[in-house]
């Protein structure tokens, strides 16, 4: 009985610890959006600023367009930047100012404004 109370504690302790950590990385990745990503994108996420029109943004809330792209697809574009056809930058890359696990929870800050 006294190990199954030990076992359960443990399990209580680790899901707290594990939500904590979800919670102050949703937090990072909020403040990031904030700083690198809302002037374009929206703090939404929809695109709909006067620069995301320009460059047509796209609406990372709707589900079709979260459908169409993979997180490393997501990944790629944030670390390397995003280019038209012709070759010019339409959004810069952050491989030099965000680190790779940045830029996964910046992914799944994407993820959740899916409608």
């Amino acid at each position: 009985m006294h190990a199954h109370r030990l076992l359960i504690s443990f399990a209580l302790i680790t899901a707290a610890t594990g939500l904590a950590a979800e919670k102050a990385v949703s937090a990072l990745a909020s403040e990031i959006w904030e700083n690198h990503c809302a002037k374009c994108h929206g703090e939404d996420g929809k695109g709909q600023t006067k620069v995301g029109k320009k460059l047509k943004a796209k609406d990372y809330t709707d589900a079709k367009f979260q459908a169409s792209i993979t997180d490393k697809e997501m990944e790629k574009a944030i670390a390397d930047g995003v280019f038209d056809q012709a070759g010019k930058e339409k959004m810069k890359a952050f491989k030099g100012e965000l680190s790779s696990a940045e830029i996964n929870d910046l992914v799944a800050h994407i993820r959740h404004m899916k409608k």
